[in-house]
């Protein structure tokens, strides 16, 4: 087991390990032991009552956050002709069709989240093995296959942000950066959990949301109290 670096063990004395603190005391901790010399990420982590192996118990999906990420995202459209030009005057970083599928298929991937128009899915799905390991290949069920090229790149530039479980049942996601005020960053978090709680998925049985935690990027892990996030 690695040891605790002193500044590790510093930022973990500064939380209480068998306390579940109110959801704005915690992100209020996080915060406080975000002291990286760069602008740390908020994350939230929340542990489901699922079994992600079985299809009826998958939780998947995207949810726009209030107050953005943060984070720049650079965004690929897949599209045509007028499409293409929507795409671009939307903020699109690369708009392209068989010559951007070329780039992805030589490992020039130069984007984030990556949209298509339902007519470039044929092209689109032979890039299935480079885009789908990296997260990027678009899904109609996530709203990256759409017609509306211009409201999905203002999501995605906006603060969209996608979430999956994992095997374990966990979700998580970035809610924004230290430097935001807290009461932004409570906005953001709850956005996310009405999203996840939105998304129980039929399968799921018994207790759905079993722990949340929230952290920065390099700081301890904080538990919430699951009852303070309706509150």
């Amino acid at each position: 087991m690695a040891k605790l670096t002193k500044r590790m063990k510093a930022l973990a004395a500064t939380v209480a390990p068998e306390k579940a603190y109110p959801l704005v005391e915690a992100i209020t901790l996080a915060k406080a032991n975000a002291k990286a010399k760069f602008d740390e990420t908020i994350e939230i982590s929340m542990n489901l009552g699922i079994d992600p192996r079985h299809a009826d118990q998958m939780v998947r999906g995207m949810v726009g956050l209030p107050n953005g990420t943060g984070k720049t995202v650079r965004v690929g459209v897949f599209a045509r002709g007028p499409k293409a030009e929507e795409a671009k005057a939307a903020g699109a970083d690369v708009v392209g069709a068989d010559d951007l599928a070329a780039l992805v298929q030589e490992g020039k991937i130069e984007f984030d989240r990556c949209i298509a128009t339902p007519d470039m899915m044929a092209l689109v799905g032979r890039l299935g093995k480079v885009l789908g390991p990296r997260g990027l290949m678009p899904n109609p069920k996530l709203g990256t296959v759409t017609m509306d090229v211009k409201g999905a790149v203002a999501a995605a530039k906006g603060g969209q942000v996608e979430f999956r479980a994992e095997k374990a049942g966990i979700v998580h996601a970035g809610i924004g950066k230290a430097s935001f005020d807290a009461d932004k960053l409570v906005e953001n978090a709850k956005a996310f959990v009405e999203a996840i709680q939105k998304s129980r998925p039929a399968g799921a049985k018994g207790t759905y949301v079993k722990k949340v935690a929230v952290s920065s990027t390099m700081g301890a892990g904080v538990s919430v109290d699951v009852s303070s996030l309706s509150a």
